[in-house]
């Protein structure tokens, strides 16, 4: 029951995106079309799993018995980045289909601050390593629930007739502004 909670609680009521403005640069720049919108979910779900797993066992292995918290940070874009250059190394060799597909997504990660407050979240809340992998793929469900349903709308509104001086951008945050207040529907859920 409580893996269903950390699972309602990340996609819906805590949003990463819409509830903690985290991974908004991403959110606004690759959300033109469902497809692009789509391969980024993806490999942020796959990089953000690993990332919580990598960062967990440094954080209660390493960082912690030594008494180099105050490094949490350095020490997790230090992984993030080298665990991002990992994947795509191997994914160059062993899948290049799939290396093309993500394009450039992969080095767009590396970025991301959405990975970076997942895994510091994740020893804010003292999670076990189990909470911590249901936590980041709940996170990720999330982020990738966001992108896709506002991919979705900027297509449509590309058919559509709006104002010119709110063409572009302006809709966008405005239309996000929308998608983060009916969001926030969900808060009294959990």
């Amino acid at each position: 029951m409580e893996y269903i909670i950390i699972f309602i609680a990340a996609v819906f009521v805590n949003n990463i995106v819409f509830a903690q403005f985290l991974g908004i640069c991403p959110f606004l720049g690759v959300s033109k079309k469902i497809s692009t919108a789509l391969g980024m979910s993806g490999a942020v779900a796959f990089v953000m799993t690993l990332a919580t797993i990598c960062t967990y066992l440094l954080q209660y292995y390493v960082l912690n018995p030594l008494n180099l918290g105050y490094l949490q940070t350095i020490a997790f874009i230090l992984v993030i980045a080298a665990l991002v250059q990992m994947v795509e190394i191997i994914l160059k060799k062993s899948s290049p289909a799939l290396y093309q597909a993500l394009g450039v997504f992969l080095p767009l990660i590396t970025t991301n601050c959405t990975i970076l407050g997942v895994v510091i979240l994740v020893i804010q809340k003292d999670y076990s390593l189990i909470e911590s992998v249901v936590f980041a793929i709940s996170t990720a469900v999330g982020y990738g629930l966001a992108l896709i349903l506002f991919a979705g709308i900027r297509e449509q509104l590309s058919l559509a007739k709006i104002p010119e001086a709110i063409k572009g951008m302006p809709i966008a945050l405005i239309t996000a502004g929308l998608l983060a207040m009916a969001f926030m529907g969900f808060s009294g859920v959990v």
